[in-house]
């Protein structure tokens, strides 16, 4: 812990928070100052846990350099919105708001006040997400599966939850923001078709290049799966999310036997190490800490918080319309 660390201030000890809290008091970057969590027993908890102080709430915050956000997403704009006000540099947990002209809004506000603001989009963390990052090429096609076992604990929707996630990735491989995005969404619990809150999403986005991802979010699912395929001419470089590994496949040749009893094919695979074993949520922290501390692109960060938040909007809105 050196005297230079900057002090974090954590709004929110819930699920995610407790895990944040963990990362930026172990953090060799960062310092827990502040746990602020309006239940009392919850927040003393997690802050006794990290040796930080608790708060119900937060007027100036003067004595800390920098907020993370992990409320519940209803919460977030107004959290985020007073935090932007001081000019604390933030980072809020996905999605950024509950709705897209409130992200937009928080967004132009950083940017106003020139204040670092970045979006957990976690995955872009994934070891495997970036080890691909470094060789991948012309994407021509990306297929995406985030499909979970159901959980009561989320209220709102998959597409912010879930979705938002690959449709994220697959903007970050392909290398430029949709032209297009729609999707279907599927209601089937008796309180998702009550509070209009979809169980299913499966999205489609078109780029300028003539790329098109394809991701399919459930949480309906058996089974947890984490998966995106990315297309490009001569390979298909495919990403466990969940297993953090890659396998590489080449097509050589293939052929149906003289006979025709057998189908014969050739596949060169290779499987790649993967460069990077930091927790998703540690490489996060730190890629924020370089924002506090100016090695970080601020504006770039900036910039690439709304268009996974756009193509989740205008997919929404082509599924309920």
């Amino acid at each position: 812990m050196s005297m230079s660390n900057p002090k974090i201030a954590l709004i929110g000890a819930g699920k995610m928070g407790s895990l944040h809290a963990r990362v930026i008091s172990q953090s060799p970057l960062t310092d827990l100052a502040l746990v602020v969590e309006p239940h009392a027993e919850q927040g003393r908890a997690v802050a006794d846990r990290c040796g930080a102080k608790w708060a119900p709430d937060f007027t100036d915050l003067a004595e800390v350099d920098a907020v993370v956000i992990a409320a519940a997403t209803p919460a977030h704009y107004e959290l985020a919105g007073r935090v932007l006000d001081l000019g604390k540099p933030l980072l809020v947990e996905k999605p950024l708001a509950a709705t897209y002209e409130q992200s937009v809004d928080l967004v132009q506000r950083s940017e106003r006040g020139d204040v670092p603001l970045m979006c957990g989009l976690l995955e872009r963390f994934n070891p495997a997400v970036r080890t691909a990052r470094e060789f991948a090429g012309e994407v021509w096609q990306v297929t995406g599966m985030r499909h979970s076992p159901f959980v009561s604990r989320i209220p709102t929707g998959v597409a912010t939850d879930l979705l938002i996630h690959d449709l994220d990735l697959a903007i970050g491989f392909v290398g430029s923001e949709p032209v297009q995005a729609r999707a279907e969404f599927g209601y089937f619990h008796p309180t998702s078709v009550e509070n209009r809150a979809e169980d299913s999403a499966d999205a489609v986005m078109r780029f300028e290049s003539g790329a098109v991802a394809t991701i399919s979010a459930s949480r309906l699912s058996q089974r947890k799966v984490r998966q995106l395929s990315l297309l490009e001419e001569e390979r298909l470089i495919e990403i466990d999310l969940l297993r953090r590994d890659i396998t590489i496949y080449r097509h050589i040749d293939e052929d149906i036997t003289a006979d025709g009893s057998s189908y014969h094919q050739q596949t060169i695979i290779e499987i790649p190490t993967i460069r990077y074993s930091e927790e998703p949520l540690s490489a996060q922290l730190a890629h924020f800490a370089g924002l506090l501390n100016g090695t970080g692109d601020v504006a770039a960060e900036r910039a690439s918080i709304l268009p996974a938040h756009r193509a989740v909007h205008e997919a929404t809105v082509s599924a309920i319309s």
